[in-house]
């Protein structure tokens, strides 16, 4: 006769939910990268322009959907999940390089043994993103993961931004 106690495995099934969302989100960005750079496109063929011609018009401005660079931005921060205004000025340090630019989607990685733990703080992290970079970070996709290791305190971030 079999007893009402559940044995101490995780039933596959119990994963099928993760294992959705993270197909999805490989396939978004396989989707958002496989798109090509506009800017690519514009620009003038070498030796396309000879010497006392006129110069060129300015190109109109991109239309059609926008892509994502193929390759991040990886930044790391270290700060307690409590010191926000620490939080926020390694972002804007960080960040500072990127002035101007939006990003699509960023990947935040919460260092810790205990994977609750990193990935809060990991969402930590993603909720001051706006307050460090309004315009920067308007609109963009946040994923709080862990990485299994060190105390906390730690994450690394890997922004990919449009590519215009």
């Amino acid at each position: 006769m079999r007893s009402g106690r559940r044995s101490g495995r995780l039933h596959p099934l119990h994963l099928a939910g993760w294992l959705f969302a993270d197909v999805l989100l490989v396939l978004a960005l396989i989707a958002m990268g496989d798109q090509g750079d506009p800017a690519a496109a514009r620009q003038p063929a070498p030796g396309a322009s000879s010497p006392g011609a006129e110069s060129p018009k300015p190109s109109p401005s991109p239309s059609g959907p926008r892509a994502v660079e193929r390759k991040p931005v990886k930044i790391a921060l270290e700060a307690d999940s409590s010191d926000r205004t620490r939080i926020v000025q390694q972002l804007r340090k960080a960040t500072a390089k990127y002035e101007g630019r939006q990003a699509a989607i960023v990947l935040t990685f919460g260092h810790h043994q205990d994977a609750g733990a990193g990935v809060a703080y990991a969402g930590r992290i993603n909720s001051l993103l706006g307050e460090a970079r309004p315009r920067m970070f308007r609109g963009a996709t946040t994923r709080d993961f862990v990485l299994l290791r060190g105390g906390g305190g730690r994450a690394d971030l890997e922004i990919y931004f449009y590519t215009y």
